[in-house]
């Protein structure tokens, strides 16, 4: 048995959802914290993949795949998030030359 098979049994379900966990909290206070619109994008793909590595490590504990097949349309999903939320940036620092959230508080024509 080599190292890596060795340390990956040891993983347990507790293991997974606590860097699950970590990883959400960090996101949450990423986002509220910052004003920053690409750091606040970000957060938002950090709570994303925490979903994912809760998704998966209740798919490998119940030995049910269905897991593993969700976390492709959340995957998806957070694809076109990116996309279109990385156009938005692009198009609202060329309006304000700003990437400040506080900047955009009110929305007028």
């Amino acid at each position: 048995m080599n190292l890596l098979a060795a340390t990956m049994g040891s993983v347990s379900l507790a293991h997974a959802l606590l860097l699950s966990g970590v990883l959400m909290a960090i996101g949450i206070a990423g986002f509220v914290s910052r004003r920053n619109l690409i750091v606040m994008f970000l957060c938002t793909e950090l709570m994303f993949q925490a979903v994912v590595v809760a998704m998966v490590a209740f798919g490998r504990w119940y030995w049910d795949f269905s897991g593993q097949v969700f976390v492709i349309f959340i995957l998806t999903v957070a694809a076109a998030e990116a996309a279109l939320a990385l156009a938005l940036v692009v198009l609202l620092h060329r309006r304000r030359a700003t990437l400040d959230a506080d900047a955009w508080t009110e929305l007028r024509e």
